[in-house]
């Protein structure tokens, strides 16, 4: 009897508990007595009824089980068990965060992100702009506030520049280079790029940290021909730029952390796919549930 229970239990170990005993009793009753299995287990007849009962109903969260299995999938295991939830719910099943966390522990689910704060300070070395976004990084519309910076990848020695441009009305990156050496040229393709997108008549703030490629004469005279106000972090405080950093820590953490890279080249595929994945697919709960072009997109 208990040689039955213990094969019955996944993990290896003894286990004698009422659920194990009576399931055991389910199959040996095929060849044995099954009041003798009763007696020797100690379990009333009327408890293993229960758990015969229990044990042939249909799982009824079970198509619930299938859709987070789905979207989890889907997103290659980033998403943990609030966004999935919201997932869920944009596709009409509206279901409370807590039983969505709990069918994932029963799937065996478990978000693979673990956030990466990543710090950086460029240092002093031009002319600095006041701090003119002051850490409201909420805009009301589109192209009214932009933030920037640049991160490094290290690859087997080799490193990775990316350089983009995002919109805190949606978070959405809307201008982006990469490069093998950060360059006051990256900056500014970055920066051109993002320019031919713009409206006109709009006039955003760009933010960004203290950087040399910032207090360049050359990047400087353009944001003023464009008439875009300048605007940069305090000195050595990167929570001034915290939207940005914030960015960079996701992709990181979603990305970068997930895969042992070999090469720059296929680094950068990655990059691109997942920017693209990210302003189109990834959905944020102040966001509403949508992506950051899903949002815009809806807003107007």
């Amino acid at each position: 009897m208990f040689k039955k229970v213990r094969r019955l239990n996944s993990a290896g170990k003894s286990c004698q508990s009422t659920r194990q005993a009576a399931k055991a009793i389910q199959e040996l009753r095929r060849s044995y007595d099954q009041e003798i299995l009763l007696k020797v287990a100690g379990m009333a007849r009327s408890t293993f009824y229960y758990y015969l009962k229990k044990s042939v109903q249909p799982d009824k969260d079970n198509h619930v089980k299938t859709s987070i299995i789905a979207i989890y999938r889907q997103h290659k295991g980033r998403y943990g068990y609030r966004r999935i939830t919201d997932a869920l719910k944009s596709s009409g099943m509206h279901i409370n965060h807590k039983r969505v966390a709990r069918l994932m522990k029963e799937c065996g689910l478990k978000s693979l992100v673990r956030r990466k704060k990543y710090k950086s300070y460029k240092g002093q070395q031009g002319k600095i702009a006041r701090n003119l976004l002051n850490r409201d990084f909420n805009a009301r519309k589109p192209n009214q506030k932009w933030v920037t910076d640049v991160t490094e990848f290290n690859v087997s020695g080799k490193k990775l520049y990316l350089s983009p441009i995002m919109d805190l009305y949606n978070g959405e990156i809307i201008s982006y280079t990469l490069s093998k050496r950060a360059t006051f040229h990256q900056t500014m393709d970055m920066l051109e790029m993002a320019l031919k997108k713009l409206p006109e008549k709009s006039r955003p703030i760009l933010h960004s940290d203290q950087g040399w490629q910032y207090q360049m004469k050359g990047y400087q005279q353009r944001l003023r021909k464009r008439r875009i106000r300048q605007s940069m972090s305090r000195r050595g405080n990167c929570l001034d730029n915290a939207a940005m950093e914030s960015f960079f820590a996701i992709l990181k953490s979603e990305m970068f952390h997930l895969k042992k890279f070999t090469s720059i080249e296929t680094l950068k595929k990655n990059i691109v796919n997942y920017i693209h994945y990210y302003n189109n697919d990834r959905i944020k709960q102040k966001l509403n549930g949508l992506s950051p072009v899903q949002y815009r997109t809806q807003a107007a």
